[in-house]
């Protein structure tokens, strides 16, 4: 399978770095400015002392700082890992508005040998913005940036 452009200039810009801080903040700010009809592109960070997520790098409105487990989207999909793409944030149960303008949302889980990471959360203020395909394209995004880490 051919890589698309987004993942093949993932690989270049992470390239030779494997600070999980600095490769997170420039993932972000790849996803925010490559992606169309997004409003936030990011990360939250597991704190396992406190069993919640923490904000992490991110671009675009000001966002949640702490998310607990098993609330919201991010929450949930943290909690399952597994990904979970929602065409319609209002007919989630649960779900934390942390940008009213958000209609769309898919959240993706990020681990590592065992080792629970975090959380990549993506925003649109379409509704439906997301499909299957950019599931499949966002889950190898984090594949990618893993390997990196």
């Amino acid at each position: 399978m051919k890589e698309d452009l987004l993942n093949r200039q993932l690989e270049t810009l992470l390239a030779n770095e494997t600070n999980l801080i600095a490769n997170l903040a420039n993932a972000s700010a790849l996803l925010y400015h490559s992606l169309p009809e997004i409003n936030w592109a990011g990360f939250y960070l597991y704190d396992e002392g406190k069993d919640e997520l923490v904000l992490g790098p991110f671009q675009g409105n000001v966002a949640c700082v702490r998310i607990q487990m098993g609330k919201g989207v991010c929450g949930n999909s943290f909690l399952e890992q597994k990904t979970l793409l929602i065409k319609d944030v209002s007919t989630f149960k649960g779900h934390i508005a942390c940008d009213a303008a958000s209609r769309s949302e898919i959240v993706i889980p990020l681990s590592k040998k065992g080792s629970r990471i975090g959380v990549l959360d993506i925003d649109s203020p379409k509704t439906a913005r997301f499909k299957e395909e950019d599931r499949c394209r966002l889950e190898r995004f984090a594949e990618i940036l893993l390997k990196s880490c």
